[in-house]
């Protein structure tokens, strides 16, 4: 038995690979991706460690190539999605029982797997399922992930850390508990990373978990779930159920044993599980803990005293990057009216020399949307704006899903601040300006300020050190990732905590302590080593 204190080893960032002519990692990376353009896997349900197929089949599809089967998935009906619940529940004292050090290792190994054996392997899958290129594969499925795992376990043990004072003749201290029940992850398909850390976060603390994926991205996340499984993960404690989400959610949700939910994708969906776990209340054996990041309608603005060229490529970066499906990807921005002929005519230059295309060449800088779905809801809002007296499309605006599902990266010039576009969510390579006059800079920000239902990220543009101050104080709450003269995307683990407020959900902040905490239910214990033996205080005696 070990009785040290043991330091688990200390966090890092994952260095980038950039992929770049010459480099090892590029020929590597090229020939995984033929070799899974090759192939087509089944992808079971994992259930208690176990593979389980059901008749029930859907398909991993390139959205590039839309036609291209990667594989096909089961799905898991009202049975399977019982079992994976029961395994949780199964698997929960044991894993709950282990100690912390013996948890950590098993996600510190998972980390070292992907950074170095299956970088490839998942940097692939995740650019062939999920059309992204290989950089911003490369800083989702290998380098983001990697962070979640090693930040996380330091996190978890900083928790641990944390214990009351004593005063002499007592001891008091506090365990951290995991909940009592089991959680549901329920992941989006824009980020691997994303994906893993929500299973991995909860199970960390001790917690068990079924895990629900998008059905646009099972499968990186069969892949999560065998490296995990190589890494030591004890089974039951994540159970991998792709399938309908409002079949899982119906039963998962009225089940009294629901004790959390670990969250990301749409506003809609995530306020349908707030009001239906409302209306389940009193079925459950205790409150779930509700941990959830939607949507966003991020902004970038520009003082008078900005520069343009890093706006210029903040904008381009912040829009078009992953075709804008980013939650946190810029989709309006206030451009003053002394800026903006030179900014635009330098945005113009910059935009055209974009190309778009498949994930399997390395010089396209946009790949196609997510799914048909996706592109018939971006072509809307590109077609309204082509015939509308209140906007313009000023650049790009071609579209195509005869083969795969492309979009150009477009610019609207919008003449209403609240013209659609700049106020819903599109989640495509769509970027909206507002031209604002000089003068009217403050009236400028309260409508940026009252535009948007959402407050996640933001950017502003200065040099102009009181202007800096002074937007950053009006736009308080616009955002919950705040960036100056930066793009309003990339949020680094360890470094920039994410998560946003208002209606982009409940700002619990991943990638730091402040969402490691929330899947612990902690217990005081105080210990008195020479207690009382007589009931009567001193104020009592006459």
């Amino acid at each position: 038995m070990n009785n040290s204190i043991l330091r688990l080893p200390e966090a890092y960032n994952e260095p980038i690979k950039m992929f770049g002519p010459g480099s090892p990692e590029r020929p590597a990376l090229e020939a995984e991706l033929q070799r899974q353009m090759n192939e087509e896997i089944k992808i079971p349900l994992v259930i208690n460690g176990r593979a389980v197929h059901t008749g029930d089949i859907g398909t991993a599809v390139c959205p590039h190539d839309h036609n291209h089967v990667l594989a096909r998935f089961s799905k898991a009906g009202d049975a399977e999605i019982l079992q994976a619940i029961e395994a949780a529940l199964k698997a929960k004292p044991a894993w709950e029982a282990m100690p912390w050090q013996e948890r950590a290792a098993i996600f510190l190994k998972a980390a070292d797997l992907i950074s170095q054996k299956y970088t490839h392997l998942l940097n692939g899958a995740t650019m062939l399922g999920q059309s992204k290129n290989a950089f911003q594969a490369e800083i989702d499925a290998t380098c983001e992930l990697v962070d979640f795992l090693r930040f996380n376990v330091k996190f978890m043990e900083e928790i641990y850390q944390g214990q009351p004072r004593s005063e002499k003749g007592i001891w008091n201290r506090t365990e951290y508990r995991p909940l009592e029940g089991f959680v549901f992850a329920l992941t989006p398909f824009n980020f691997t990373a994303i994906a893993g850390n929500l299973c991995t976060a909860p199970a960390m603390m001790g917690n068990t978990v079924v895990w629900k994926p998008a059905s646009t991205a099972v499968l990186s996340g069969f892949y999560i779930m065998e490296i995990l499984k190589e890494a030591g993960l004890p089974d039951g404690v994540i159970n991998f159920i792709p399938g309908q989400g409002s079949r899982t959610g119906k039963i998962i949700l009225s089940h009294e044993d629901l004790a959390g939910i670990h969250f990301t994708g749409s506003t809609g969906v995530f306020q349908t599980l707030w009001r239906k776990t409302g209306e389940n209340i009193d079925k459950y054996r205790s409150y779930p803990r509700i941990v959830g990041e939607t949507g966003g309608k991020d902004y970038i603005f520009i003082h008078p005293s900005g520069e343009p060229d890093p706006a210029v490529t903040a904008a381009i970066r912040g829009a078009f990057e992953y075709q804008g499906q980013k939650c946190s990807a810029c989709s309006r921005l206030y451009l003053p009216r002394s800026m903006s002929g030179e900014f635009l005519k330098k945005l113009e230059n910059q935009v055209k020399t974009i190309k778009t295309g498949s994930v399997q060449e390395f010089g396209n800088f946009v790949n196609a949307v997510i799914d048909e779905k996706a592109f018939d809801s971006i072509d809307g809002y590109i077609s309204r704006a082509e015939s509308s007296d209140q906007a313009e499309v000023i650049l790009g605006g071609k579209r195509d899903k005869s083969k795969g599902y492309f979009i150009e990266p477009t610019v609207i010039l919008a003449k209403d601040p609240h013209y659609e576009s700049m106020e819903n969510e599109i989640f495509g390579p769509v970027l909206t300006l507002y031209i604002y006059e000089d003068q009217d800079l403050d009236q400028t920000l309260d409508i940026l300020d009252r535009t948007s239902i959402y407050a996640l990220t933001g950017a502003i543009f200065a040099r102009d050190r009181a202007a800096v101050n002074h937007m950053m104080e009006r736009l308080t709450h616009t955002a919950g990732n705040f960036y100056i003269n930066d793009k309003p995307t990339g949020a680094v683990v360890g470094q920039q905590p994410f998560g946003g407020a208002r209606k982009s959900g409940t700002n619990d902040k991943a990638g730091s302590l402040l969402n490691l905490i929330r899947w612990t239910s902690p217990r005081t214990i105080k210990e008195s080593f020479v207690p009382p033996m007589d009931y009567q205080y001193p104020f009592m005696a006459e």
